[in-house]
């Protein structure tokens, strides 16, 4: 059931999607004959007046279908209401309200669980927690004695606050402090150590130690007075995340190669999902909104294929005056679909190789 659950929020956020391009064509008057969720084949559809809905074989995504691209379709070339006839300004909106859904989706869901399942509150002690430690010989973190559950209460006699800030003060440390030794003040267990760690540098040139990094405390949840106490909440919480997760993709992006094996394909999030689900289920509106949060950021990206690419072939066309010749259009496309579709492949492999379920049967 909590496998279900995940594949059934990530179904909800690929409609969502979806529903904000179809939307955003409709109220403009704009012509749409198919709405597909998943590519592949039909497992299922129906055919309305104008427009065919259908869910497909394969859940990777979901379509917008326009009879611009229907070699079949009876609607005249030079119909006003066909895409490729309307202004820029138009279709750049249609293209944009996927991701301007997802973002907004994700908000209420953060609202709705502020004003069912609690508003967060921060219960921070001093310092920053190690929930782990990498385990190579040449981390400098496991070279200096450190171990999981450590406290890091204090650098080079200064202390770390009692705030989620203190994991960036500590980073900032570390990273400026390549082969420069750091003095560590740790709390372990009930006692008071210091251990002397010097940071070595990564790809980019910046110290790292080998830890993870976590706040210090717990975070408590209390009901809300009243329903409007929710909307202000939601939106701290969505700001958290939006921040953390744009963060993400820019370490990802400066620092490819060492970040991309934490890059997730589906199977990956439903593992996760499905972990939320039978642990806390109520937590999976927070995972719902920070999946959102990631479609709707991967999806703004200025590749071909994703909304991002055809909003890049829209500025294209407004400076040039003209768009860009369809072979062009359709090669850069298709080539985007091929390294699409390979990359999700891949991760759906590796993934599933790496799943808990599959390895005890290798074992």
């Amino acid at each position: 059931m909590s496998v279900l659950a995940a594949i059934a929020v990530l179904a909800v956020l690929i409609v969502v999607h979806e529903l904000g391009h179809f939307t955003a064509a409709r109220v403009q008057g704009i012509r749409v004959n198919r709405f597909s969720v998943g590519f592949g084949p039909v497992l299922w559809k129906y055919q309305g007046a104008e427009t065919e809905y259908a869910v497909r074989a394969l859940p990777l995504g979901g379509f917008v279908g326009f009879p611009d691209d229907d070699p079949d379709s009876k609607v005249q070339p030079d119909d006003p209401n066909l895409m490729k006839n309307r202004p820029l300004l138009d279709r750049a909106i249609v293209i944009s309200a996927g991701v301007i859904a997802n973002f907004i989706f994700a908000y209420f869901l953060l609202v709705a669980q502020s004003g069912t399942i609690g508003i967060p509150e921060s219960n921070f002690q001093p310092g920053v927690a190690v929930p782990e430690v990498v385990s190579e010989e040449t981390s400098p973190a496991a070279e200096a004695g450190m171990q999981a559950g450590d406290v890091i209460v204090a650098v080079d006699s200064q202390k770390l606050g009692e705030s989620r800030e203190a994991i960036n003060s500590l980073q900032q440390e570390i990273q400026s402090s390549v082969k420069e030794p750091l003095a560590l003040t740790i709390k372990r267990d009930e006692k008071t150590i210091s251990v002397t760690v010097t940071p070595k540098a990564d790809e980019a040139g910046e110290g790292k130690i080998g830890v993870m990094l976590a706040p210090n405390g717990e975070i408590t949840r209390r009901q809300p007075d009243n329903i409007l106490e929710a909307f202000p909440a939601g939106a701290q919480e969505y700001q958290r995340i939006f921040n953390l997760t744009f963060e993400g993709f820019g370490r990802l992006i400066g620092n490819f190669q060492e970040s991309a094996g934490q890059v997730a394909g589906p199977v990956k999030i439903v593992e996760v999902g499905a972990n939320i689900a039978s642990s806390n289920a109520a937590s999976l509106l927070q995972f719902g909104a920070l999946i959102s949060i990631n479609l709707g950021i991967i999806n703004i990206l200025p590749l071909p294929v994703l909304d991002g690419g055809q909003l890049a072939f829209l500025a294209l066309e407004g400076v040039r005056g003209e768009p860009l010749p369809s072979k062009i259009q359709n090669g850069i496309t298709q080539t985007g679909v091929v390294l699409l579709l390979g990359l999700a492949v891949f991760l759906i492999i590796r993934d599933t190789a790496n799943l808990a379920v599959v390895q005890e049967l290798f074992q």
